[in-house]
């Protein structure tokens, strides 16, 4: 059948195979093969325009021109203004870099470090816990008289998208020292006690400073956290205005826990002093959280339990 129909195509009335064997007209069927179509070969063996665009067409009507891409230019917009919203994003619920402006903190941290604060965990009611040191926005006028610093542009748009510390911003940074419903209390030069548990602070305390400040100022205290509150002090005792020096203010030297932005965790800048900030091993002692009458409660959860269980085996059993 293939050969019939070349020799159709061809106009010759087949006068050219009289007396040839029958192979001689395969290279012709063979052309029609690879053309795509048993009908389309055009004369001496060659494939037309016209059958060319029927094969990219295909059975089911035109074929779709496929798209060129864009250029690495046009698309650099796009990319650059989803790598924006991700920066936005990422400093308003997750991570948000702050800039150690003071040394209140050595020498846990310097002046001019940069701290990774964790903004997550406080969305799901994490509260500030004792040792950790968290970044929290001036309670009532904290930093009056402190310097303060006019950004350019450039400086303004990179800390609103989280890639520079904010300079506009009144935030403080200091340890947590105390909940709500720890009472903390100074005498003398220390120790510093929670819940009459003394705290061996050594690992953090600036060198040469003593835990408590032997002065009418506020370095002598005794006060009980409400719930909703913490108590705060900075690593270098003795040049720190924390919540030792703010008890005229509204809140009596404590943060409202609303207040707090979140966890420093890491310092990211500079290099050579990239690490972790860990609660120190002296908040986890035996007896910091111990409170009146609360020596049966860790009982309680497990009779509860136990009571819950006994009709679910009973019922099993009845079953079998």
């Amino acid at each position: 059948m293939g050969d019939v129909a070349v020799g159709a195509r061809s106009g010759h009335d087949g006068e050219e195979h009289r007396g040839r064997p029958a192979e001689s007209a395969v290279p012709a069927a063979d052309s029609a093969v690879t053309s795509g179509s048993d009908s389309g070969a055009a004369e001496d063996g060659r494939v037309t325009d016209e059958h060319t665009t029927a094969d990219d067409e295909g059975p089911g009507g035109p074929a779709r021109t496929p798209k060129k891409p864009r250029s690495f230019w046009k698309e650099l917009p796009i990319l650059i203004g989803i790598a924006l919203v991700l920066a936005l994003l990422i400093k308003t619920f997750l991570v948000q870099a702050f800039s150690i402006p003071s040394d209140s903190m050595q020498n846990t941290l310097q002046q001019g470090d940069r701290v990774l604060v964790d903004k997550l965990t406080p969305w799901f009611g994490s509260e500030p816990e004792r040792g950790e040191v968290v970044v929290f926005h001036d309670p009532d006028n904290w930093l009056a008289g402190e310097p303060t610093t006019d950004p350019n542009a450039l400086q303004t748009f990179l800390s609103w998208i989280g890639l520079m510390p904010s300079a506009e911003e009144k935030d403080l940074i200091k340890r947590v020292v105390g909940v709500g419903g720890d009472t903390i209390e100074c005498k003398g030069t220390g120790p510093l006690t929670v819940n009459g548990k003394a705290l061996d602070e050594r690992s953090y305390v600036y060198a040469g400073n003593t835990p408590c400040s032997a002065d009418d100022q506020g370095g002598q205290f005794k006060v009980k956290l409400p719930e909703g509150y913490i108590w705060v002090m900075g690593d270098h005792r003795q040049n720190s205005r924390d919540s030792r020096y703010n008890q005229s203010d509204k809140n009596h030297g404590m943060v409202p826990v609303k207040d707090v932005v979140g966890r420093a965790v890491v310092v990211a800048w500079p290099i050579n002093r990239w690490g972790t900030l860990p609660v120190p091993d002296t908040f986890d002692q035996s007896g910091l959280n111990a409170q009146p009458n609360a020596a049966g409660l860790p009982v309680a959860p497990q009779g509860i339990a136990l009571l819950g269980v006994v009709p679910v085996v009973l019922w099993r059993r009845r079953k079998r």
